[in-house]
C-alpha cells in the first residue's frame, strides 16, 4: 500500500510540473489517503504483534 501511495505522489509531482493542477491535486489526495491507511494498518499490525508476545520473524 505504501508503494501505491508513493506512485500517486510521484504522479502528482509530475502532473504539477507539467501544469495539470487538477490531476496533481487529485493524485496528491489519493496518495495522502493511502498513506494514512498504511499508517493505521501498520499500527494495528504492530499492536497485535506485540500482544501476541512472539518476537518478530527474522
Amino acid at each position: 500500500m505504501l508503494h501505491y501511495a508513493l506512485v500517486f505522489f510521484v504522479l502528482a509531482l509530475i502532473a504539477g510540473v507539467l501544469g495539470f493542477g487538477g490531476i496533481a491535486a487529485a493524485s496528491a489526495g489519493i496518495a495522502k489517503i493511502l498513506f494514512f491507511i498504511f499508517i493505521v494498518l501498520f499500527a494495528v499490525s504492530a499492536l497485535f504483534g506485540a500482544l501476541r508476545g512472539r518476537p518478530p520473524a527474522a
